[in-house]
């Protein structure tokens, strides 16, 4: 006869769960380990920290603050998986005051946090093609997309992004490194679209004037043909062409760029002035696609990420 686990199977389970990426089962059995032993802070921690990963915020910051309040000692993991669900919340009151227990100076206040931490990467879509971009983040767990990420992403350049804390590789800028952080959910969507452009730039200095425009409704123009390391971008929206064969180290004229603008006749308006400013310069086509950014999947283990160098679809801005 086959009775009740117990609970050293539970715990077993629990965490093989969690380790699977079966976060809904980890969530469950960790419930019960609290059952079994309520005054146990690693417990509600897990539980809170699988809740963190399902971005289901509220029963996060409620298990991350049972840890902490079972704990005779401060925990700052437990304190910092608090302070993101707060912020994913809008409490900015608690927020606040898990950010102060991490060492991070923020006075009381009911308003957002507003700081300047610097610039990082932000790996979008972390679960599933985990494209890297360049983003300004204005506190420690939010950022402003300052690439221009791939359509296919469902971000835009200017998205205030929620991102966890651990760091999850670097990326160059210029003689330093940036932490490249895993992004977690889109808290509020940018104003700017993106249009994927293919033309021809018969040098790099045609593509670094496009560049150094300043326009109305445009806010920013990256070179995916210098940033992706993937399959021609035109071929993947489907655009018949022959493609150059330059030598090693050869200037390549068929460009894809993307470019952030509010609309099309703001994007129309930039690439005008640009054709007019240099002989051979032409855009061939123009494409704008709606996306919404992508959701983990249940049994996927993608907040552990592996940084090496054999990463294939980053789009890493050039503005960081």
């Amino acid at each position: 006869m086959t009775g009740e686990p117990t609970p050293h199977e539970v715990f077993d389970q629990a965490y093989a769960a969690f380790d699977r990426g079966e976060l809904r089962e980890a969530v469950r059995l960790f419930a019960d380990l609290e059952a079994l032993d309520p005054d146990y802070a690693p417990f509600p921690y897990m539980r809170g920290l699988a809740h963190k990963y399902l971005r289901e915020w509220d029963a996060s910051l409620r298990a991350n603050l049972r840890s902490l309040s079972l704990r005779d000692e401060p925990d700052q993991a437990s304190a910092w998986n608090a302070a993101i669900a707060a912020t994913a919340l809008g409490d900015w009151a608690q927020a606040r005051t898990q950010w102060r227990a991490c060492g991070i100076p923020v006075a009381d206040g009911d308003d957002p946090v507003a700081l300047n931490c610097g610039y990082s990467g932000l790996r979008l879509n972390p679960w599933a093609d985990g494209e890297v971009v360049f983003a300004q983040r204005i506190d420690p767990a939010r950022a402003r997309i300052r690439s221009v990420p791939l359509p296919r992403s469902g971000h835009r350049y200017d998205d205030l992004v929620l991102h966890d804390g651990a760091r999850q590789g670097e990326r160059q800028v210029g003689d330093g490194f940036v932490p490249v952080f895993n992004a977690l959910q889109l808290l509020e969507r940018s104003s700017f679209e993106t249009y994927a452009v293919f033309a021809t730039c018969p040098s790099g200095a045609d593509v670094a004037a496009l560049r150094s425009l300043r326009a109305a409704g445009i806010g920013n123009v990256e070179d995916w043909t210098a940033g992706l390391h993937s399959i021609c971008l035109r071929c993947s929206y489907g655009k018949p062409h022959a493609h150059a064969e330059p030598g090693p180290g050869a200037w390549n004229p068929e460009r894809s760029l993307g470019i952030a603008a509010t609309d099309r006749a703001a994007l129309d308006a930039l690439l005008e002035t640009w054709r007019a400013g240099g002989k051979g310069r032409a855009v061939d086509a123009i494409e704008g696609n709606a996306h919404a950014p992508g959701a983990p999947a249940e049994g996927v283990v993608w907040w552990d990420y592996t940084d090496d160098d054999t990463e294939d679809d980053d789009a890493e801005g050039e503005d960081a």
